[in-house]
């Protein structure tokens, strides 16, 4: 490392003091002082077989804001030079800059140091020093710290480069103000955060006297009796705790005002200015039909519910009065509530998934007795499994023909032709259709990626056509089969190798319930 490159390096430093602009500490913790015992490191930087030796250092440091300070250290010790059959006294005095990354009122204090100093000899010869280094401060007590330090020295001289390590205490004076309050910490209701000294060093986010952590409302000015919150109706009661806390109210109503005293605050009466009953929702019943006068079409004739407060009627007379009627135009028994029952099995037809079909399962019968009722049931004639829809499982002997399909059904290269010898397999899917009528089968073509994206899919969705009209061939139903190609898009072993591509060139065949 060069003079000019270490010079650059400190100026960055220093100069990154005005660029952070950080908030100067309270005069009352700026000094401090510190002792400490060094190990000296001759040897490693100078490729020689040199002991450690030892030392002392006495510093004052100066904070100037929360993240930087000046220090100047005085050290004595032995130095254990190259070529030098007799240890050196030397003594040196240094100008550094502290750096603190994370300020300096933590527990724990990293710090970064820099800056330049000059040794003395045996008190005959000098020269300049360039120490680079890092340190942390550990709080013991209120102003006490163990500091621990560790820094490169570029020495001018030549075999001068060394390490010094060192281990000491050190004090700060004064009282600690670690928000830079103004407040001392001892003091300082919130000592880590800035506030200001009518509230004993804690914020006061809308200035009303009362410290944030104090005040109901931190955001909302009000007063200490309202306990920091606001009264905007000046009913005594404040916004915080009153329902209506822009219209003055009673206490007895937590802030809301009860216009006509009937005991039902005027948010929830519906006739707020006419007295009423609370199971009236605060409205009275002139006509006594059970239909207080606020939602009563006809307020001085007793009437139904169902129509509004009027007197009742039977529109589609089935001798179900309408109020009561779920269906009232259309006629129906009064076993389902007025509603027609095609097939008299008690359940309406509006609510019968089988309405023409009695049955006592949401009013479907299930025929083959297999608990899924016909309406939901995709096989009604044959007893299957609710998972499945109420169809049979597939057997396994089945999956295994068709699983044995996707490897077995074969086509001339590069084309959509069949050859002969996977006709008995596909055969034998033509009578798997058939003993599954409920099934649909899914045909799916896939390539490896051998060639042209294109074509390949083109391939792939020819020979799915082909085993599709292959199939139609031998008697299966178009309705219960579909078929697609998806080329190369979807290949089960890699392409990497050629038996991987003569499992991914293959045809699935896939039975699904609809």
């Amino acid at each position: 490392m060069n003079w000019k490159t270490i010079a650059l390096c400190l100026s960055l430093a220093l100069s990154t003091h005005y660029a952070l602009a950080q908030t100067s500490p309270s005069d009352i913790d700026r000094h401090a002082i510190s002792a400490k015992v060094l190990a000296i490191d001759y040897g490693s930087l100078n490729d020689a077989d040199q002991s450690f030796t030892a030392g002392l250092e006495v510093l004052y440091r100066y904070r100037f804001t929360r993240n930087f300070a000046f220090a100047l250290p005085f050290k004595v010790g032995v130095a254990d030079v190259v070529e030098d059959n007799q240890n050196r006294n030397v003594t040196s005095f240094d100008g550094l800059l502290h750096i603190y990354p994370f300020g300096g009122d933590q527990v724990v204090q990293p710090y970064l140091l820099g800056g330049i100093g000059y040794v003395f000899e045996n008190t005959e010869s000098g020269h300049s020093q360039i120490p680079l280094g890092a340190g942390i401060n550990y709080m013991l007590g209120p102003n006490s710290y163990l500091t621990l330090q560790g820094e490169y020295r570029s020495a001018e001289a030549e075999n001068r480069d060394n390490l010094q390590f060192g281990v000491g205490y050190l004090y700060q004076f004064g009282v600690r103000d670690s928000d830079g309050d103004g407040v001392a910490d001892d003091e300082d209701g919130c000592p880590e955060i800035v506030g200001p000294v009518a509230t004993g060093g804690c914020p006061d986010a809308d200035s009303d006297g009362l410290a944030d952590k104090d005040d109901a409302c931190p955001t909302e000015a009000g007063t200490i009796a309202t306990n920091g919150c606001p009264d905007m109706d000046g009913d005594g009661i404040v916004d915080a705790e009153d329902n209506c806390p822009e219209e003055a109210g009673d206490l007895a109503f937590q802030g809301c005002p009860d216009t006509d005293g009937d005991g039902i605050v005027d948010a929830e009466d519906m006739c707020p200015e006419v007295a009423g009953a609370q199971v009236m929702d605060g409205c009275p019943d002139t006509d006594k039909d059970g239909v207080h006068d606020g939602i009563d079409d006809c307020p001085e004739e007793a009437g139904l519910t169902s129509l509004g407060g009027c007197p009742g009627a039977d529109r589609d007379g089935d001798g179900i009065l309408d109020d009561v009627d779920g269906c009232p135009d259309i006629k129906g028994p009064e076993a389902t509530q007025g509603c027609p029952d095609t097939d008299g099995d008690g359940v309406a037809d509006r609510d019968d998934r089988c309405p023409r079909a009695a049955g006592s399962y949401e009013g479907c019968p299930d025929s083959d007795g297999d608990s899924v009722h016909d309406a939901d049931d995709r096989c009604p004639e044959e007893p299957g499994l609710a998972s499945n829809l109420g169809c049979p499982e597939i057997e396994e002997e089945v999956r295994d023909v068709l699983n044995l399909a996707m490897r077995a059904v074969q086509f001339e290269t590069g084309s959509a032709v069949i050859k002969s010898e996977s006709y008995s397999i596909l055969d034998q899917i033509a009578d798997i259709l058939t003993r599954y009528p409920a099934y649909q089968l899914r045909i799916s073509g896939h390539t490896d990626n051998v060639g042209d994206p294109i074509k390949n899919l083109e391939l792939s969705e020819t020979r799915a056509a082909a085993c599709y009209e292959y199939l139609l061939g031998k008697g299966a139903r178009a309705t219960k089969m579909t078929y697609a190609g998806f080329g190369e898009d979807y290949p089960i072993m890699p392409n990497s190798n050629s038996t991987g591509r003569t499992l991914n060139r293959r045809v699935e065949f896939e039975l699904i319930i609809q």
